[in-house]
């Protein structure tokens, strides 16, 4: 747990540093996380492209790929609709719709506060930036106990780029391909699933 702590430290810190203004107004005022993204994804994506074993892997899964984030999708929404039990004040659709978030929190809370509203937008925000706090500080008790896969799951949407990392780390560099896979694939039906959730069902 010893890097999960480390993360947890780092990620405490900046939240306190931003909160008290600690920092200059242009670290602030501007996006700088998100060219360190990119240089993240640069460095992991050496690692794997370099790595033998990752296309392995995918050769030998061939079309059961794509059962991981179509498994991701039924899980998640079957336990938030066992936990929407717990939470009377919210619909059943209004929970899914959160849920089908996947960890996306950045996309999905502004659409669920354009089709929902402001409380159910910055519950969505809470709810998905915590799966992927989770999924930062757990993945190494989630991969010990639960297999290789369990990480990527809990990862969602994310598992193709902040928790990619972490991932990488603990399941191994041959199971990043599918991980980028699956954040990919989630992402691009996080909107797809939210409104028709919000605006169907």
């Amino acid at each position: 747990m010893k890097n999960s702590l480390i993360i947890l430290a780092f990620f405490t810190s900046g939240l306190l540093l931003g909160l008290f203004k600690k920092l200059p107004d242009v670290l602030i005022h501007n996006d700088l996380s998100l060219y360190s993204l990119y240089l993240l994804m640069l460095l992991v994506g050496v690692g794997i492209g370099a790595e033998r074993a990752s296309w392995r892997v995918i050769a030998k899964m061939k079309v059961r790929v794509v059962l991981i984030p179509l498994s991701v999708i039924i899980g998640t929404l079957i336990g938030v609709s066992a936990v929407s039990l717990l939470l009377p004040s919210l619909r059943l659709k209004e929970c899914l719709a959160i849920g089908a978030g996947f960890g996306y929190y950045s996309l999905s809370s502004v659409l669920i506060t354009q089709l929902g509203s402001e409380t159910l937008g910055v519950i969505a925000l809470i709810s998905n930036i915590l799966r992927e706090i989770i999924t930062l500080l757990a993945t190494p008790v989630f991969v010990r106990y639960a297999g290789k896969l369990a990480g990527i799951a809990s990862g969602g949407a994310t598992s193709m780029d902040t928790t990619l990392p972490v991932i990488i780390k603990y399941s191994g560099k041959e199971w990043g391909i599918i991980s980028v896979f699956n954040g990919i694939i989630l992402t691009i039906l996080v909107p797809l699933l939210v409104t028709f959730i919000l605006k169907v069902l």
